[in-house]
């Protein structure tokens, strides 16, 4: 009797054992630990933060852990962002902005160099392009200390990136009187006023960005247009809408001409 109790006993122990070990096993593998990926994050704002998944969020809101944004957000969030000219008012939104894969093309921003000597090295990710473009840059400020717009925050390519340089852009205009005229004025009558004449065929090399913001303020950034007074800036007390203060360029190459004037804008003109 004593015999089957103990025989009983433990046939019991050691069901209770494999039933508990086998729990155990179970639990330690349903409940295995999860790689978490870190986010890296912007740290320059106060207030807003933007992570390299294109989210921006509070300082309150991200992820202790993680160092992520929460993901309800709009992602690549472009908030406060001229498109056309790819400058924002906000760091953290023009990194978000920069982020888009559409916007931004990976295999090109990694072969832009940090800084202008020849011995620099390139941006190792998009991430790091986005951060370090969207700080104010050269081509956001004139005259070394005052910005050309409150879009300062630009993450366009450099302007020699695309291998177009604003050297060779003014080696096209040698010879030619680069004139900002009068309010309303077209090119036509600006050389004439100098004894010289409108250069057509140069009206193309002055409809770039880089060469407008070297003759004219540009405060309020550089915009894609279609007009015949173009390229040209739009004056400082003209009607809102019309974006005061804006250089402007025409996307349409074959609407540039020499006669074409604009009551709200001062041309850029080719003489000689």
């Amino acid at each position: 009797m004593r015999r089957s109790l103990w025989s009983l006993s433990w046939v019991i122990s050691h069901l209770l054992v494999f039933h508990f070990s086998s729990t155990i096993l179970a639990i330690r593998k349903d409940t295995s630990f999860l790689e978490r990926r870190i986010c890296r994050n912007t740290v320059q704002g106060r207030l807003l933060l933007s992570d390299d998944n294109g989210h921006v969020c509070d300082a309150f809101s991200l992820d202790p852990q993680t160092r992520c944004c929460p993901q309800n957000g709009e992602k690549f969030s472009c908030y406060g962002c001229n498109l056309l000219s790819q400058c924002c008012n906000s760091y953290e939104y023009c990194v978000s902005c920069c982020l888009n894969p559409r916007r931004t093309q990976k295999d090109e921003v990694l072969k832009v160099k940090v800084a202008k000597p020849t011995t620099a090295g390139t941006y190792g990710s998009v991430f790091d392009f986005c951060t370090g473009r969207c700080r104010h840059n050269s081509e956001s400020v004139v005259h070394e200390n005052a910005y050309l717009s409150e879009f300062h925050h630009c993450f366009s390519l450099p302007a020699n990136s695309s291998g177009v340089s604003s050297k060779s852009l003014e080696a096209g205009l040698t010879g030619i009187n680069v004139i900002v005229g009068r309010q309303g004025e077209s090119c036509d009558s600006v050389c004439r006023s100098i004894g010289q004449s409108c250069v057509p065929n140069k009206l193309a090399l002055l409809n770039q960005c880089e060469i407008m913001q070297k003759y004219l303020s540009c405060k309020g950034s550089c915009l894609a247009s279609i007009g015949p007074d173009q390229p040209a800036e739009v004056v400082d007390d003209a009607p809102r809408h019309l974006n005061p203060g804006a250089c402007l360029y025409t996307q349409r190459q074959s609407v540039l001409s020499c006669e074409g004037s604009h009551q709200h804008t001062r041309r850029l003109c080719p003489c000689a």
